[in-house]
This record gives structure tokens, C-alpha cells and sequence, in this order.
């Protein structure tokens, strides 16, 4: 089993899932002990040791279940967008919209630069992982499916999701705005009762195991036999432990969980103060900018024919 000690405590290396184990490998790398370990404001680590073990932090998370070597080809992007303040610009455009008589504009330009001086700049940093959260597994975890994006791609692969109306069975695909996926709900743990179908195989072979008895004198009046129905109309809803932390939805995913199913409704983004894109670590901190330093140097640039033939599934919108 490939995720089968992915929760150690030696590591405390947080993940994609609900497990409590996570939750607490979470607060150890949040406030507990590990936290000094990502304080690089003074630390005796050299500039390569920082940024190694900020992408192993961030690779972890995002995607541990990704070849490295596939991630650096596929699911980075070639720059971050630049979000630095124009100031001279915009008080070239200032001038001239005051004396146009553009005010509107004018005050528009205000407000953008008083909004950015106050919240500071959008953290962009984050965005190099937008390509990871286009994945059809993670998008199911994100939208609440699935105890954990392992689970997702099982899911994905078993066949029990549905993309555009169509079965597909391809965990690597990246979603285009618009699309839709359904989940069946047989496929859905925390919607089934909880041990029903263990209780159920356990008390056929306690019943198998016992010995037979005699039958009772058939002359002796038989108990009233009452009937209790045991299903309910309502759908079982049971979360696992230590959950809660984890139920939040994106602002890019639109989810019905009457008919389990979602919207990819656009590419995660980012403003000042704020970035859409789930992650454990401050969105503009040093573990994020020290993991794109490390990319932005080892990147491959060249890509082949023969390496484009092998790239994952990348929807565009309005085709496949």
C-alpha cells in the first residue's frame, strides 16, 4: 500500500486527508514542536537547506502522490504573475484621467492603491500549485467526497465518478471551468451506516458458528413475533472523528450535496490578503516563496515531441 505511513509522527509531514493522525502531524508543524523547524528568520540552515525542506513541506501536501519528475514538467507554471505597484503609472494615468474629467476612474485608481498599501499584495505564491488543485481526485476531496484525496483517486479509478455524465476512470485528468462531476453515493463512506455491512457479515458467522438445538415442541404456542423496521427514509450522515477542521469548500467549486455532485467553476485565484488555494502554510510565507525559489531553479524548460505525447490529461474549455 503506497499511502500506508504517510501519517507518521517521525516525519509530521501534513496531507490531503481527515485522518486525526494528520490532525495532529497539522498542529505539530502549525504551533506544536516542529513549527521552529520552518522559522528560517534565524537559522544555521544554508539557502539550499531552507528551500529543500520547504518543497519537501509543500510537495507533502500538494500532491505527494505525484512523480516529482512529472510534477516539474506538468503541473508547474513557467512564471508567477508580477503584482508589484505601478505608481508611477498609475499617477501618469491619475493626471490625465483628472484632467479628462474621468473621476470615476480617478477614484477607481485610489481606492485600488489605498486597497493594496492596506492588505498588502496578493500572495501569488500559492498560484504556482493551481495546476495540482485542477486535479479531478483533488477537486473531489476539496468538495468533501472523500475522507482524503488517496480515497479520491480510488474512487476515480474503481469508477464511481462520473465527469460530464460520462464514467471516467482517470485520476490524472485536469478539469476545465464548467465541468461537472457526480459521485455515486454507494461510494460515499460517511453517507453509509456506520459497520452496517460488518455487523451484518459478523452476526451470519456467528450465526454459522453456533450449534444447531433441538427444534421446540411444535404442541407449545409460539411468542408474538414484532416486527421493527429498520430503515430509515433519511440518509445516514455520519462524519468520522476530528473532522470538522477539514469540511470547507473552495470558492472555485460549486458543490450540490443533495445529488453529489460539483462544478469546477474557474481557476483558483488569488487577492491581496487572501489565496484561494487550500494549503497548511501561510499562503505568502517563507515555506511557499522558499518552495517556488527551489522550482524556479530546477525546473525542466525543454519539452519534446515525444514528452508532449505524455502529458496528463489538461481540459481546455469547450473541448476534451
Amino acid at each position: 500500500m503506497r499511502d500506508a505511513n504517510v501519517f507518521a509522527f517521525r516525519k509530521a509531514m501534513p496531507r490531503m486527508s481527515w485522518s486525526p493522525r494528520n490532525l495532529y502531524n497539522l498542529w505539530r508543524r502549525s504551533c506544536g514542536a516542529e513549527a521552529q523547524a520552518i522559522d528560517f528568520t534565524r537559522s544555521p540552515k544554508t539557502l539550499f537547506q531552507q528551500r529543500w525542506i520547504s518543497k519537501a513541506l509543500v510537495r507533502a501536501y500538494h500532491g505527494d502522490f505525484i512523480n516529482e519528475k512529472i510534477f516539474k514538467r506538468w503541473y508547474l507554471p513557467d512564471t508567477l504573475p508580477d503584482v508589484r505597484p505601478r505608481q508611477h503609472a498609475l499617477a501618469s494615468n491619475g493626471d490625465l484621467d483628472a484632467f479628462a474629467g474621468r473621476t470615476e476612474q480617478l477614484e477607481r485608481a485610489k481606492k485600488k492603491a489605498y486597497d493594496e498599501q492596506r492588505k498588502g499584495l496578493a500572495p501569488v505564491g500559492s498560484l504556482m500549485l493551481a495546476e495540482v488543485e485542477r486535479r479531478i481526485d483533488v477537486f473531489i476531496f476539496r468538495c468533501c467526497f472523500a475522507h482524503s484525496v488517496y480515497e479520491a483517486r480510488r474512487l476515480v479509478i474503481h469508477g464511481s465518478i462520473l465527469l460530464n455524465g460520462k464514467k471516467h476512470t482517470n485520476a490524472n485528468t485536469r478539469l476545465a471551468p464548467g465541468d461537472m462531476i457526480s459521485v455515486d453515493p454507494a461510494a460515499i463512506r460517511f453517507l453509509q451506516e456506520p459497520g452496517s455491512s460488518k455487523a451484518e457479515s459478523e452476526s451470519e458467522e456467528s450465526s454459522d458458528s453456533e450449534p444447531k438445538t433441538e427444534s421446540p415442541d411444535p404442541s407449545q404456542p409460539k411468542p408474538p413475533v414484532k416486527l421493527v423496521s429498520t430503515k430509515s427514509s433519511l440518509t445516514p450522515f455520519n462524519l468520522p472523528p476530528y473532522a470538522s477542521p477539514f469540511i470547507f469548500i473552495p470558492a472555485y467549486a460549486e458543490v450540490s450535496f443533495p445529488t453529489c455532485s460539483a462544478i469546477y467553476v474557474r481557476h483558483p485565484t488569488a487577492r491581496p490578503g487572501y489565496s484561494e488555494i487550500p494549503t497548511p502554510y501561510d499562503a505568502d510565507g517563507e515555506v511557499i516563496r522558499l518552495a517556488w525559489e527551489w522550482y524556479s531553479k530546477v525546473r525542466p524548460r525543454t519539452r519534446s515531441k515525444s514528452q508532449m505525447a505524455r502529458e496528463p490529461e489538461n481540459r481546455r474549455v469547450g473541448g476534451h
